[in-house]
């Protein structure tokens, strides 16, 4: 039984990040300039040269490291701890820090000011003014 580590496969990674990023292949395909069969290829495969990596990445927003290091562990462990911890900004979890009852008032008190000024300005328009 062998104990060394198998390399990371690194069209799977592109794959997982691709999905994560809500892109289709075609779409990643036209951002590379190379057909969609190209982009399965490459996902399909488990090393990927170097220079086609850093096009991807491009592609893809993402530094090559990521793309090399990606881990859907770490992805969940990310998603789960933002998720759960509900209050504590010094974990990551950017929640509101605003009321958004606020908020809605704020819009509704707009939108009358603004339907205020329109009837204004008909008012205006059928005084002659």
């Amino acid at each position: 039984m062998s104990t060394a580590t198998k390399p990371k496969h690194i069209g799977r990674n592109i794959s997982r990040i691709r999905e994560l990023k809500d892109m289709k292949q075609d779409a990643l395909a036209l951002a590379l300039g190379i057909s969609q069969q190209m982009v399965s290829n490459i996902e399909n495969s488990e090393t990927v040269d170097e220079q086609r990596l850093i096009e991807v990445a491009k592609a893809l927003d993402v530094s090559v490291e990521a793309i090399k290091n990606f881990s859907e562990e770490a992805v969940f462990n990310i998603i789960g701890n933002s998720f759960q911890d509900h209050g504590a900004i010094t974990t990551g979890n950017y929640g509101c820090t605003f009321n958004p009852l606020d908020k809605v008032v704020e819009l509704y008190e707009r939108l009358v000011q603004a339907e205020k000024d329109k009837v204004e300005y008909l008012e205006k328009l059928l005084n002659g003014k």
